[in-house]
Formats: structure tokens, C-alpha cells, sequence
């Protein structure tokens, strides 16, 4: 076996100071890499001798990745090539857009550990009298109940845990409590930052979309990631310009079942509802674990489970989790199990849903009638009135904005209001969704979600929820199942 490190992300300064040394710029471009692996299926040379080809050869190269992507519909032979992109100053309701690309990874400065310094987008949609002046004033006072909140729930947090308030780094979780609590008045069009990784294939996906996009910051954060992106790989960028079908609904707005609905009362009934769950989940995911260590056709092992006593069933999961620790996931079987919640989420919460993108996600808009969610120690605290009232406002420049200019209106709202989305994921997803939201140092507006979404699931698919629960809680779990503690603990990660 042989095995060569063939390149690996670089620092932009560094790139600079290889062309500044003489490095041709090309010979720089990650598309080098793209050209070379994609002649590995039909060219006999060994894989280095293709990368040392390519680089000697680059225009060749670009246009061997043109002909195989564009010519021959590969474009697979674009994931090689991996860009880094630092985003400042996008709204957190183009965040949310940018961010529902599903196989790119993300890395957000928080609202829940940073001070808010109440920077904000004005979108060039409301960027025009009087909308200008009346978000202004909105973020204007956002300011002042943003501080008056944050200044209460440190003080609260302070008089609650004295011990920490008395260290300058528990002090620190105090301050970070309090400003988690007190973002949940800040407005969409307030501006975050993060750092993006992606390959050029998403890359290319993301562009044509973000082009499609209602929303000028959006199609504008398209041409910021396009331009340095072409210029450095020009030949593995090619299908950036958005379709008649990327500029489409799904259902045309003047749909008669979309005008009815949107006519109709649209309360918040629920806040977590299971819609629909795999039928007899519990035997197809023991029947799944059979087909795949058995190598018999899953309706074999069917016809086993089927006849099995609940009791024999459930064996099969003990016997199958048994040496499961809180960081292992379940086995893929369980992934023949399905799930779909209709679920209604803050802003602040969604922020940390929508990083789940290996589930299936539908967030419908955001909607004042379904209400907002209320910090439970901004309630004890005697500060509701305070908060309502400038939701209210929010919600009322909302309306006014939706009447205009229905594409913009969100970046009125605040982090407290909410909109629905269904969910549908596999069992599988549920364990790691659950392991890390209901775990107890999880957000506690997330935690209450996943919480929910188990209490459901375990109703529906009471064997193969065994060990479905936060990380904190494995331990009480296992032991709860088996009559002994797992070999490690989730605490102390050392051997029990």
C-alpha cells in the first residue's frame, strides 16, 4: 500500500505569497486536482503521475474537466476541488438560506455567546422611505430591550448561582445564559459571520440557486462567491445560471388550494406533532439487523420477526445494542425506520435545527399568528409585557412590509417568532439528533424540541427507541436496560 497526502486546503495569504515567490497561478487552482482524479477511470498511469500531468499540462487539464463535465454530464469529478469562504455581515435571514445547502459544512459566530453589536442589514428592498426609517427605528429599539433584557438575566443568573458568580470563568456561562435568553429579541436583519467549506460541485449548486433567490442580499452573496471562486477554477464552474425550474414554485402562487389556505386561520394547535411513522417500525428494523449478518432476503427474516413474541423481539435490540457507548451511533438498520413531525420552532431554535441537513426539511415562512416563544426566565423575571410589546412591533412592521414587499418582510421579525417545518428522518438520525440536543448543556429551546420528538417516537417504536436520549442521560438509560453501566461515561470519558 501506498499512500501520498495529494494537497490540502490553503490560506489565501499563503496562496499570495506562492505567486509573489513565482508560482504560477495555475498551477495554485484546486481544479488540478479535479482534471487528475477524473482521469483515473479510464487512464492507466498510477494517480500521482495523472496530479504531475495535470499540473504540467494546466489548460489541458481545464479542458479535459469542461469536456467530462459539461460533455460527459461526470460532474462528480468537481468534489475534489474544496473552497473556503469567510461571510461577514449577511443578515441571519440569508444565513438561513445559505446554510440549508445540505453537504457543505458551516461554522456560525453565535448570538448565544457573543455581544451583540446590533449591526444590520438594510435590504435593498426596504432600502426607500418609509421602510428605511421604520426599521431603523426598530433595531433602534431592539438595542435598548436587547440591554435591558441582558442586564436582568445576568443580575438573576448572578443572585441564582452566587458560587459562579464570583469566578470570572463561570461568571462567563452566566453572561453567555443571559445573552442566549435575551437574542430572542433580536431581529432577522441583524448581521452574523461564518466560516464555509465546500467542494466545488455544491459550490456550483449553491450559486445557480442563490441566483434564483427572492431576496437581493442573496443574489448578491451569489456574484461575492462566484467571482473569486471562477477566477481560481474557471473550468469546473459552469452551470450557475438558475433554470426556468430554479425560478419557479413548487406551486404557482395562484394556486386555488394555496389562496384557500392561505385564507385560513393558521393557529399554533401543537408545537411538536408525529404525522407519520414507518408501520411496524420495531419488526422491520429487527428484521433489517437479521438481512444484514444473515445474508437471507429481508422478507426471510420477515417472517421470522413476525412470529417472534414481543419479548423475543425486543432481545434482538438488546442483544444488538449491547456494547453501544454514548458516542457510538446505532446501526444502519435503523435507518428503515421513518419519521415525520410537523413541528413549530422559534427562529433562535430553527437556527440550530437547520443544522441537521442530513434530515429532510421543509420550513415553511415565518408567521406572527403562530406566535412567539417566550424565554421561560424572561417570564419569571416579570419581563413578558416588555418583550411582547416590541414582538408586537416587529410583527406590525412585518404586516405593513408583507403588503409591499412579501419577500422581505422577515427581516422585521425577531428571534422569538416562529414558522413550521416538517421533518421526516430515520431512526438513526433521531439517536444523533437526540444525543446532542436533549443532552443538558443543549440550548434549552432545542433541548424541549428533541424531548418531544422522543416522547413521540418512543410511543410508535418502543424497542428501537431503547437508548433514545440526550448524551447526559445514557448512562441512567443503559443501566436501566441492561442492569449495569456502558464502559464508558459521558462526564468523565474514561472507563467506568
Amino acid at each position: 500500500m501506498k499512500v501520498i497526502l495529494a494537497g490540502h486546503n490553503l490560506d489565501i495569504s499563503v496562496i499570495a505569497e506562492a505567486r509573489n515567490k513565482g508560482v504560477a497561478p495555475e498551477r495554485l487552482s484546486p481544479e488540478v486536482l479535479s482534471a487528475a482524479y477524473a482521469r483515473i477511470s479510464r487512464d492507466p498511469r498510477p494517480v500521482d503521475e495523472l496530479r504531475q500531468a495535470a499540473l504540467d499540462e494546466v489548460e489541458k487539464a481545464r479542458a479535459s474537466n469542461r469536456r467530462i463535465i459539461f460533455g460527459m454530464g461526470h460532474h462528480s469529478v468537481a468534489e475534489h476541488a474544496v473552497f473556503n469562504f469567510d461571510i461577514i455581515g449577511l443578515s441571519r435571514l440569508a444565513i438561513e438560506s445559505l446554510e440549508h445547502f445540505r453537504l457543505c459544512s458551516f461554522t456560525e459566530k453565535s448570538q448565544r455567546y457573543i455581544t451583540l453589536d446590533h449591526d444590520y442589514v438594510t435590504p435593498a428592498e426596504l432600502d426607500e422611505p418609509p421602510f428605511r426609517e421604520a426599521l431603523g427605528e426598530l433595531v433602534t429599539q431592539q438595542a435598548s430591550v436587547y440591554a435591558q433584557l441582558h442586564a436582568a438575566l445576568l443580575a438573576h443568573l448572578e443572585a441564582e448561582f452566587p458560587d459562579m458568580a464570583q469566578k470570572k470563568s463561570t461568571r462567563n456561562t452566566l453572561d453567555g445564559w443571559a445573552k442566549e435568553d435575551a437574542r430572542y429579541a433580536t431581529l432577522l436583519c441583524t448581521t452574523g459571520q461564518l466560516g464555509m467549506t465546500t467542494n466545488a460541485r455544491n459550490l456550483e449548486l449553491m450559486i445557480k440557486r442563490l441566483n434564483a433567490a427572492p431576496l437581493q442580499e442573496l443574489r448578491a452573496l451569489a456574484r461575492a462567491l462566484y467571482e473569486p471562486a471562477s477566477q481560481s477554477a474557471p473550468s469546473i464552474l459552469l452551470f450557475t445560471e438558475p433554470t426556468p425550474y430554479d425560478l419557479s414554485s413548487a406551486v404557482s402562487d395562484a394556486h386555488p388550494a394555496l389562496q384557500q389556505l392561505r385564507t385560513a386561520p393558521n393557529p399554533c394547535d401543537t408545537e411538536v406533532a408525529l404525522v407519520h411513522a414507518t408501520k411496524d417500525a420495531d419488526r422491520r428494523v429487527a428484521a433489517a439487523l437479521l438481512a444484514a449478518q444473515s445474508g437471507r432476503s429481508f422478507e426471510a427474516c420477515w417472517q421470522v420477526v413476525s412470529a417472534m413474541p414481543d419479548e423475543a423481539l425486543r432481545g434482538i435490540f438488546v442483544d444488538a445494542l449491547q456494547h453501544m457507548e454514548f458516542y457510538d451511533s446505532v446501526p444502519r438498520a435503523f435507518e428503515h425506520a421513518q419519521l415525520t413531525f410537523d413541528v413549530v420552532v422559534s427562529a433562535a431554535c430553527y437556527g440550530q435545527l437547520k443544522r441537521h441537513r442530513m434530515m429532510s426539511q421543509t420550513p415553511g415562512p415565518y408567521c406572527p399568528s403562530l406566535g412567539i416563544t417566550l424565554p421561560p426566565r424572561v417570564v419569571e423575571l416579570g419581563l413578558s409585557e416588555v418583550f411582547t410589546a416590541f414582538a408586537d412591533r416587529a410583527a406590525a412592521l412585518f404586516e405593513t412590509v408583507q403588503a409591499v414587499r412579501p419577500e422581505a418582510a422577515p427581516y422585521a421579525l425577531t428571534n422569538a417568532h416562529r414558522r413550521r417545518v416538517l421533518l421526516t428522518m430515520n431512526l438513526r438520525d433521531l439517536y444523533h439528533f437526540c444525543r446532542l440536543r436533549e443532552d443538558a448543556h443543549a440550548q434549552w429551546d432545542i433541548q424541549h424540541l428533541a424531548a418531544r420528538m422522543r416522547e413521540a417516537a418512543e410511543k410508535v417504536m418502543p424497542l428501537g427507541t431503547l437508548l433514545l436520549c440526550g448524551k447526559d442521560a445514557y448512562v441512567a438509560r443503559y443501566t436501566a436496560v441492561y442492569g449495569r453501566k456502558p464502559a464508558m461515561d459521558p462526564a468523565q470519558p474514561t472507563l467506568l
